[in-house]
């Protein structure tokens, strides 16, 4: 018996209602649709059973990947020898004050800026459209049309590795493009108490409305992809370097730098993860050699 089948006896015993997978297949669980098998993979669905997945994973010394859309990631097409915690089942959102909403790291942000735009509450129309979660919104301080988790954001409870629950308030949250005091480390986040302002239902919902039209008409939405595959280097913007250096359209197998929006890199049907890269990597190369600029990639690689 392996140590995974060892972990998957004891998360058995401790959490018989907790959904378990050995084997899964990470294309199931990303946005680009790419991905070999997870070794194990937990579907959790409250924070004790967290909280026990994290003790359990830590005391056997086996590598922890916390998930959530799977919006922001490329996975190896070996898989991943490691034990994924899907966080989506954590959803719970409320309105817990007259400004705030407490929200699970599992809630998906559609469903969040909705919810915001029911009570009455402006400030999250720029998070509708993002594919992910909550936990990975905050962790890389999501944002877009402008808008970004460091404006909403006031406190978050995490789950540090040894085991306790902790709360990070205000600038402890450490915000910058793309990044937060969660980046690097190892604390798993919980849930989040968001800040908005008051605001009409009416037009809530019709600047999100016009942000979706927007988003539509300029992003590959109808492909699979991991949403903006670089990071905007300073003072230039990566798609039109991109699109300058003629690369609009370039394929490696399945995967194509998309001809209507030259930032993302999408998955026409059954791009493998060695595409992906070896189509980054030539995109990288080439924008480097005539622009002299240097495309670093927004998107985290698993395995």
């Amino acid at each position: 018996m392996d140590q995974f089948d060892q972990l998957f006896d004891q998360l058995k015993n401790c959490c018989p209602d907790m959904e378990l997978l050995k084997q899964e297949l990470m294309a199931r669980h990303t946005t680009f649709r790419i991905g070999g098998p997870a070794a194990l993979m937990a579907r959790p669905a409250t924070e004790e059973q967290v909280l026990a997945c994290v003790k359990l994973a830590r005391e056997s010394q086996i590598p922890l990947v916390v998930l959530g859309n799977g919006s922001n990631l490329l996975v190896a097409d070996e898989g991943v020898q490691a034990f994924v915690l899907d966080m989506t089942g954590l959803n719970r959102l409320e309105r817990t004050g007259e400004r705030e909403i407490t929200a699970g790291a599992g809630v998906t942000l559609a469903r969040l800026a909705s919810f915001a735009a029911g009570e009455g509450l402006t400030g999250l129309e720029f998070a509708g459209g993002i594919p992910g979660t909550l936990g990975g919104a905050v962790m890389m301080n999501a944002g877009a049309y402008g808008g970004e988790m460091v404006q909403v954001v006031r406190r978050t409870r995490c789950l540090t590795p040894e085991g306790t629950v902790k709360e990070i308030v205000g600038e402890e949250h450490d915000f910058s493009y793309r990044h937060s005091v969660f980046s690097q480390g190892e604390d798993v986040i919980l849930s989040s108490v968001l800040e908005l302002e008051p605001g009409q239902e009416e037009e809530i919902r019709a600047q999100m409305a016009e942000l979706a039209q927007k988003r539509k008409s300029k992003q590959p939405l109808e492909y699979p992809s991991a949403g903006s595959m670089f990071k905007r280097p300073q003072g230039y913007f990566a798609a039109a370097l991109i699109d300058q250096c003629g690369l609009k359209g370039f394929t490696v197998g399945g995967a194509q730098v998309s001809e209507k929006h030259a930032g993302f890199v999408i998955n026409r049907g059954g791009a493998t993860c060695a595409d992906v890269l070896a189509l980054v990597k030539e995109v990288q190369r080439r924008v480097r050699e005539q622009t002299g600029v240097e495309l670093e990639m927004e998107v985290r690689r698993l395995g």
